[in-house]
């Protein structure tokens, strides 16, 4: 480890001038800033003047301790978390995938939930809960299990059941409930059917009825964990050491927006602390059916609340906005870069022939970059957010069995017969 954490207190997007002390964690955004429309995140504060610039030295690789000095304190145990690789897509010179399915739980939640479950810890919450249908949930149960936590997950009844499985195997409870009879249900029956809009009220009854810590958002518009975004600093630590420079862009798959602004204040970090000279601008590549950045920025507003259409995105399919990926877009010089369906399995496709599983949702950023064809001077980064296990489809295809094959037939035609 590289020593403790320097982190000092937390300070309001929405004011800076308002700060708060480290511990509680903020859960509900800023209290002072937010209104009824607009919830303010809060971020954690540094002393920055104390960090030895030498922590960007070292090699990338797993276990996010190794940037402790500017995380929130770690009270979680490590899964391995981190250290992802950064691969060269062929056909694409100077095109880089940041492969997050190599996480622990195959995805890039890993790092957040590393830094929220250990908050769950700090505070000596008797538990977390999250609601989720697929990555988060899957990576709070694995960090809640590492750390001896129960976890309740609340997804909707549209999530995969591959995932629901993932999530069980874990020891979760997975809560998928009507909203009518909730609680003597809830009392009964671990896995249950649900809206998914019935899912963050819930959750908020959950945190005030039994204390579980909260590891996803509670607010009317996202602000999510106030510790949440600073494991996602790593990534930008990470590149900044594998290229051996800031890249001229980085593309994200952005829902909430949670690793878009990680990954912009990690930059700006390597920045402030002297260590690299620029920050990248950064996109955040939505899908179109709603794309809630791409609406406050183009309205000017903090954050926004759209109507959604049907997407196989679910992973990133979100009718609530956050303030934090409006800022991250808008102070690095980036753009929101909404997405079709189409673009995204033609991205999908792409990455799949040259050996690179990523779910629909995790194909985004790469999706992004397509289609806003620019050229940059010098390299691009599109982050890869989860393996392709995690897709709605996945498990569903059916297969066409070969029957009475002639052991002399021409390969040709072996291939063709495989073809479902």
């Amino acid at each position: 480890m590289n020593g403790a954490s320097l982190a000092t207190g937390q300070r309001s997007l929405g004011d800076p001038s308002v700060t708060f002390p480290l511990w509680p964690p903020q859960l509900r955004g800023c209290p002072e800033t937010s209104t009824a429309e607009i919830a303010y995140p809060v971020e954690v504060d540094y002393a920055y003047e104390d960090v030895d610039t030498a922590l960007f030295a070292q090699a990338p690789g797993p276990d996010l301790a190794r940037w402790a000095p500017l995380l929130p304190p770690l009270h979680a145990p490590t899964l391995g978390e981190g250290g992802t690789p950064l691969l060269e897509l062929d056909g694409l010179p100077g095109v880089y995938l940041k492969d997050e399915s190599r996480n622990p739980t195959w995805s890039h939640k890993d790092r957040l939930n590393r830094v929220t479950v250990s908050a769950a810890v700090g505070a000596g919450a008797p538990g977390v809960v999250v609601a989720s249908s697929g990555n988060h949930g899957a990576s709070a149960a694995a960090y809640a299990a590492r750390a001896g936590l129960p976890a309740i997950v609340l997804a909707s009844a549209e999530a995969p059941p591959a995932v629901q499985s993932f999530v069980r195997a874990y020891g979760a409870k997975v809560l998928t409930m009507p909203a009518e009879d909730r609680w003597p249900l809830m009392r009964r029956i671990k896995v249950l059917t649900m809206p998914a809009e019935d899912r963050w009220p819930l959750m908020r009854r959950i945190v005030d009825r039994f204390g579980y810590h909260p590891v996803s958002n509670l607010t009317v518009t996202h602000t999510g964990h106030p510790f949440g975004a600073e494991g996602y600093k790593t990534i930008a630590y990470e590149l900044f050491a594998q290229l051996g420079r800031v890249p001229a862009a980085v593309f994200t798959p952005t829902g909430y927006a949670e690793m878009l602004y990680g990954v912009w204040k990690g930059f700006a970090e390597l920045r402030r602390l002297g260590v690299a000279e620029t920050a990248p601008p950064m996109y955040a590549c939505e899908p179109a059916v709603g794309a809630p950045h791409a609406r406050a920025l183009a309205t000017g507003t903090p954050a926004a609340i759209v109507e959604l259409g049907p997407t196989g995105a679910y992973g990133i399919a979100c009718t609530v906005g956050g303030h934090r990926g409006v800022r991250a877009v808008r102070d690095s010089g980036g753009e929101a870069v909404p997405v079709t369906d189409d673009e995204l399995r033609a991205a999908q496709e792409l990455l799949a022939r040259q050996g690179l599983w990523q779910e629909l949702s995790g194909a985004a950023g790469l999706a992004g970059y397509r289609r806003l064809g620019r050229e940059f001077d010098g390299p691009v980064v599109c982050v890869g957010t989860s393996s392709g296990f995690k897709d709605l489809e996945t498990g569903r295809e059916r297969v066409r069995l070969l029957e009475d094959v002639d052991v002399d037939v021409s390969l040709d035609d072996l291939l063709r017969a495989t073809d479902a």
